[in-house]
């Protein structure tokens, strides 16, 4: 096996030199780099990352700690984590905290036990104890997908990457009513999470903007799964004057609204019309096809460990959150034609 004496002794430079292009711990020039990464690779060495984690008190990995891995959202974002670490040489060590708060600070104490260099975290509905953990051990943390509500001085403790939300969920409920729907029901999500509000929220500057006004009647949670999404609707479709039109907030909801549309022998967009927050693969494949909001999934993955490492080599630097533009995706379930993809811009703070 090639030692690093042995890369040294090929590229005709010191071993000193072989571990400052190896750990990063001091600048080289392009060509004795380059010297180095050939001699590493026509020898076939393996870098000890262990001796490595002790001369640079860097252990290369990222704990990312996602609930509902297989959601297909969520398995879309891991992918662009995924991606976007190994184009930068980390590893992942990966945690399901189950969106239970107590469970959540536990996995994430044992990714940190793990000496990972930073974590990627998509907080549950009650993150309290996660983030005064976090905060408490000074832990490098990008908060995914759902985000923290700043402090009263207005300052945000953690880097935060997530799509937009209120403004494309307000575009579902002025195409709808734009299309005549005056009772425009929404399933929301489980309470407590930053996008179930942040839809709710949409949905209401929705309604404002086309002139109609809030009736919580027509406000469900879903809690973000298939199930409570079937319960929900159906409690809507037995109101004396149910929906002509529904928004789902998320795509398992979408799937338990559909079941429960079949069971009432419902046909969309004849009956009733249907609009969605995330698209998912097989979305065109429903008759109808579903319109959509598409949030970047792979991209907010792939922000995130760029924000990470940003964080890990400017410790210093103020805390930022990005919001990444979602498209709406006009398709027929809403009851009108198919139209170009369009995007909704989001915003860094």
């Amino acid at each position: 096996m090639a030692t690093m004496a042995d890369v040294a002794r090929s590229a005709g430079v010191s071993v000193a030199t072989v571990s400052h292009v190896l750990n990063g711990t001091r600048p080289v020039l392009p060509h004795t780099r380059q010297a180095v990464l050939e001699a590493m690779d026509e020898l076939g060495y393996t870098p000890n990352t262990l001796a490595r984690s002790l001369v640079t008190s860097r252990t290369r990995s990222i704990g990312l700690a996602v609930s509902a891995i297989s959601n297909p959202y969520f398995t879309e974002i891991l992918q662009g984590v995924e991606a976007g670490a190994l184009e930068h040489g980390y590893s992942l060590l990966i945690a399901d905290p189950h969106d239970d708060p107590e469970h959540e600070r536990k996995v994430v104490q044992l990714l940190h036990e793990r000496r990972v260099d930073g974590m990627i975290v998509a907080p549950s509905a009650d993150p309290r104890e996660l983030l005064a953990y976090l905060g408490r051990h000074k832990v490098p943390t990008v908060l995914l997908d759902r985000v923290v509500d700043a402090p009263a001085d207005g300052t945000t403790r953690f880097d935060q990457v997530c799509a937009d939300s209120a403004g494309p969920m307000a575009q579902l409920v002025t195409h709808l009513a734009g299309l005549g729907h005056r009772r425009i029901a929404l399933v929301a999500g489980l309470p407590g999470l930053s996008t179930t509000g942040e839809r709710l929220t949409g949905y209401r500057d929705g309604l404002a903007t086309a002139g109609l006004g809030y009736d919580d009647r027509l406000v469900v949670h879903g809690d973000s799964e298939s199930a409570g999404a079937e319960r929900a609707t159906a409690a809507l479709l037995s109101l004396a004057s149910p929906p002509t039109a529904l928004v789902t907030a998320n795509n398992a909801m979408t799937i338990g609204a559909l079941r429960a549309l079949r069971g009432h022998g419902m046909s969309v967009p004849d009956d009733i019309a249907l609009c969605c927050f995330d698209d998912f693969a097989w979305a065109d494949l429903f008759s109808p096809r579903l319109t959509a909001i598409a949030q970047p999934s792979r991209e907010i993955g792939a922000q995130a460990v760029r924000v990470l490492l940003d964080r890990l080599a400017a410790p210093d630097l103020p805390a930022r959150t990005l919001r990444l533009p979602c498209a709406f995706v006009h398709r027929t379930s809403c009851g009108c034609p198919e139209q170009p993809l369009t995007s909704v811009k989001g915003t860094i703070s």
